[in-house]
């Protein structure tokens, strides 16, 4: 397990001026800060077990590699903490069906639906201190595509393990090579056109199955038609050997694909 002082929580990258276009990397870091590690009940051995199996592995490498494929480099925000800290992409209230399933914004409970954090935890310090910060930022980093070019593109890029993990609500229906994850405000049709049509070459792309949904930071969620988003859900046999192995050669034709993405909402 990789455990520093107080590594950064975040990090924006910048893009080209005239980028639209956001890559937004929320569960491809290892990283959890000591104080925040002392509040987990796992062991280190389990914790490295539960990291390979939560972590969207390489998927700020297919990012980065994209950024420099594409005609027009996109920005990139990046989450550079463990979503065993905190997760940016859930609902911080009543809203997230996770919780459900102790997977709320505040893990406390693991992809085996095994205890992570003690019942009397109080989540409220994590989300003021990583949750909170990061969500502002990534507000900031939106309205800046949109008072620079008149719009935002959040692609938002995921991965996933091949056999369905136990805390996945809907994790029965089809695992496609590629999945995407859609709004019904928020991914206009030509958006998801695109994708499929860039995604065609690594195989089947879904909607929707096993994970649905996209991520637009809640200033902007259902009332600005402006921003557009698009969830990229990758299966982890495409490009790496699970769980938690290397990665093989799928990823640079996963960072062809996405780059074409990128450039295809680009214009």
């Amino acid at each position: 397990m990789s455990c520093t002082a107080e590594p950064p929580s975040f990090e924006l990258l910048p893009g080209a001026a005239d980028s639209p276009v956001v890559l937004h990397v929320p569960h491809a870091a290892r990283q959890i800060p000591p104080a925040v590690r002392s509040g987990l009940v796992l062991d280190d051995a389990a914790l490295e077990r539960e990291l390979d199996h939560i972590t969207d592995a390489y998927t700020d490498r297919i990012a980065e590699a994209a950024a420099h494929l594409a005609g027009a480099t996109p920005w990139r925000f990046v989450n550079r903490l463990s979503r065993l800290v905190v997760d940016p992409e859930r609902f911080p209230d009543e809203r997230e069906e996770m919780t459900a399933v102790g997977m709320g914004a505040v893990y406390t409970r693991t992809t085996h639906r095994e205890v992570l954090r003690p019942a009397e935890h109080d989540p409220r310090p994590l989300i003021e201190r990583y949750f909170g910060p990061y969500a502002r930022a990534m507000t900031e980093a939106v309205a800046g595509r949109l008072a620079a070019t008149g719009r935002a593109v959040i692609l938002d890029v995921h991965s996933y393990p091949t056999a369905a993990l136990p805390y996945e609500l809907h994790g029965s229906g089809p695992r496609p090579p590629v999945c995407l994850g859609t709004d019904t405000v928020h991914t206009p049709p030509e958006l998801v056109r695109t994708a499929r049509k860039a995604f065609g070459e690594i195989g089947e792309t879904g909607l929707d199955s096993p994970f649905s949904g996209t991520y637009v930071p809640l200033d902007f969620y259902g009332t600005d038609a402006r921003v557009t988003a698009l969830m990229v859900e990758i299966r982890r046999d495409t490009y790496m050997s699970e769980p938690g192995g290397p990665a093989g050669p799928g990823l640079e034709r996963l960072a062809r694909a996405l780059a074409a993405v990128v450039d295809g909402v680009s214009c």
